[in-house]
């Protein structure tokens, strides 16, 4: 399995820089199969999502289905699937950031009670956070 960094993702999914693109539609292309997917982490979907939206001017609706087809591609497999997945419900839906929507299932499955910010659309996100 090869593990792919958002730099790439960014390449493969924009094909802004001719010569990138390319590279990384090869290396997807050919290396990224349904017995050795290419590996997203969570920190790389969190990455991802923040360049597409501010670099690159996408929306919302556009984002979430760029981490869909992530998410239900059997070439690549992302960390913690079923996590990602709640995350990516939440921000398709709700106010936060899918950052915000990340660290807070993060730290519900680490047991944690709810998650401090002073993110006042994180609180309005529906996940148990505190402002102070």
């Amino acid at each position: 399995m090869i593990g792919l960094d958002t730099n790439v993702l960014v390449r493969y999914i924009v094909q802004d820089e001719a010569a990138q693109a390319r590279a990384a539609s090869r290396l997807i292309e050919t290396r990224c199969t349904t017995e050795d997917p290419g590996f997203v982490s969570l920190l790389v979907l969190a990455e991802l999502v923040w360049v597409l939206e501010r670099a690159y001017g996408y929306a919302r609706n556009q984002v979430a289905e760029v981490l869909n087809s992530i998410l239900t591609s059997a070439e690549l497999k992302a960390e913690q699937p079923d996590l990602a997945r709640r995350a990516l419900l939440g921000y398709d839906s709700g106010p936060a950031d899918f950052a915000d929507y990340l660290i807070g299932h993060v730290n519900a499955e680490n047991g944690c009670s709810s998650t401090a910010t002073f993110d006042r659309r994180a609180t309005k996100s529906g996940l148990q956070c505190l402002v102070r």
